[in-house]
This record gives C-alpha cells, structure tokens and sequence, in this order.
C-alpha cells in the first residue's frame, strides 16, 4: 500500500486519530505486503474510518486476537478479522482453493494466526524508524476496553485478495503514539581518542626518530577492513533448529510412519538458527513462497575472546 493507496482514509478528528491511523497504514502496508508475498498477486489495502458497506457483518465467530504493544510503544490493540475474511485467509495461507461455503477448522484458524504474526512482524520494522523498536505479544480474545481509536483495515478497489479487518487501539496505545518523538537512530558517541605518545627527539647524529615506547605493531595485512571483502563470498551452511528431545533406543526403533515426536520448545517460542553447530539468532518461523523462512528477532552476541 503506497500514500496515494490510503487516500480514502477518512479524516480523524479526535486528538490523536492522526497518528493512530498513521500507525494502522504502516500495518496495512504489511498487510499487503504479506499477502502479496502469499498469492503471488499484486495487493493493495485502504485504512479507513468508519465501518465499510461490504465489510462482512460482526458475528461471534469472528477470530480475534488481543496484541499488547511493547518497547518503544505502550497499549494495546484488538483486531477483529470476519469469520468469512478469516477463512479466505486461511486457505490463501494453507495453498487451498477458495470455497466460500467450506468449514473453518482449526488449521485455519492456525494460519490466520501466523499470517497476522508476519504482518506483525513487517509492521514492527516499519515502526522502528519513528518510534524505535516494538514488541508485539499476542493471544486470542476480544478487547475489554471500548476507548481510544478503531477503524477498518480493507481491500482497495478491485484488489484480486479481499481481506477485512476491524482494529482498536486502546487509549494508552493512542496517546504514546502522539507523545513518542520520532526517534532516528544514531550511532552512540564515540568515547575522546586518547593523545598519542611522544615521539623520542632526533638523534642529532643520525637524524633518525625512534617510535613510542607504547606503539602498536602494525595491523597484519588479513585485519586490514579492505581484506575482509575477500571473505564474503565464503559459502557457509546455517540450519534452523526447532527444539530437542532426547529419545530410548527402543522409541528411536519404533519409529514409523505417521508417528509424532514431542519436542522441547513450545509453538510460540523462537527459533534458533544455527552455524556450525553454535546458535547466532532466534526468530520465528515463517513462509516465503512456499518455503520455511525466519524472521530474525534477536542476534547472539559473538562470545568475547580469552
């Protein structure tokens, strides 16, 4: 979704309806990001104000999800997404052909959930260069808070992938989004170079000039920046570990098909990627072009020397 995709937006008149809506565009535009990427189609997606004419009708069958803002932004935000958006979505997620008349089961559900977790994730990048860096958690349930701001996240014009979306965002969230200074990134300040040591004076026979007692050795040719391009092109193998699970001889023997193996790790928690043998980031699972992808989370820390 580009600016001139969101020029139906409706003006807001609250205090803080324009950064609440400002905020929502950025999770459109992940929105159509995403499901772009998904249906290979191209998307756009409109923020609007108030409730659509085609937007499906509330029904207690609804998915929805509560998702508390963290980091840089504080509050929450509700989405509703319509059971019948709700399944488009789930079989658009799944690779299935859309049946309008088909069963929502909880494998589509599932999906919904993933799906909305990468748009979530695209959204916290975009936030990142005005409001620094936010965390998203997320579980199901309805908003118990009828304050702040709400609107509508839906299709643009004849847009071939039609998913609507219903969102609030509670007070808190609404009002650190008007307080939040834009906040660009900047490096820290280097700390002052501490003055070189004195040169001894010249020999008044030889005219020659003795290095500093304390001088450090030239840097070895393979420490010079310029050398490190020589090793970018190294082809390195990473793996994704998604959990453990120590298992008796017998249970390894028993093993067949359609057998299932319970590992160490929880469906919600990241990660690891792998060099070598050692963890360098966690993140979470995702699908590009119908392969397993990670969004990198978090980057570990190399282990200090000596």
């Amino acid at each position: 979704m580009s600016d001139e995709d969101s020029s139906p937006t409706s003006p807001a008149t609250s205090p803080h309806g324009e950064e609440a809506h400002g905020y929502m565009r950025l999770w459109g535009q992940s929105l159509a990001q995403v499901l772009g990427q998904i249906s290979g189609l191209p998307v756009s997606v409109d923020c609007l104000s108030e409730s659509p004419a085609e937007a499906p009708a509330r029904s207690e069958s609804d998915v929805q999800f509560l998702v508390t803002v963290e980091g840089g932004l504080q509050g929450e935000m509700a989405l509703r997404i319509p059971l019948a958006t709700a399944l488009t979505a789930g079989q658009l997620f799944l690779g299935e052909a859309q049946d309008a008349a088909a069963e929502f089961k909880p494998d589509h559900r599932e999906a919904v959930e993933e799906l909305l977790r990468q748009v979530g994730g695209y959204a916290a990048s975009a936030l990142k260069p005005r409001w620094g860096e936010v965390q998203l958690r997320w579980q199901g349930g309805a908003a118990s808070w009828t304050d702040g701001e709400s609107g509508w996240i839906g299709p643009s014009g004849d847009a071939p992938v039609r998913i609507w979306m219903e969102w609030q965002l509670n007070s808190g969230l609404t009002a650190a989004l008007a307080a939040a200074p834009a906040s660009p990134e900047s490096a820290s300040p280097e700390a002052p170079a501490e003055p070189a040591a004195a040169a001894s004076p010249p020999n008044p026979d030889t005219g020659a000039v003795s290095e500093p007692a304390d001088a450090a050795p030239p840097p070895s040719p393979l420490m010079v920046e310029g050398n490190l391009d020589l090793l970018l092109d190294v082809e390195l193998e990473v793996m994704l570990r998604f959990g453990e699970r120590s298992m008796l001889l017998r249970e390894i023997l028993d093993l067949g098909a359609g057998s299932v193996v319970e590992l160490d790790r929880n469906i919600d928690e990241p990660v690891d990627l792998l060099l070598d043998g050692h963890v360098i980031a966690r993140g979470e699972v995702v699908v590009v072009d119908g392969n397993y992808g990670l969004r990198v989370l978090e980057v570990q820390a190399p282990a200090s020397a000596g």
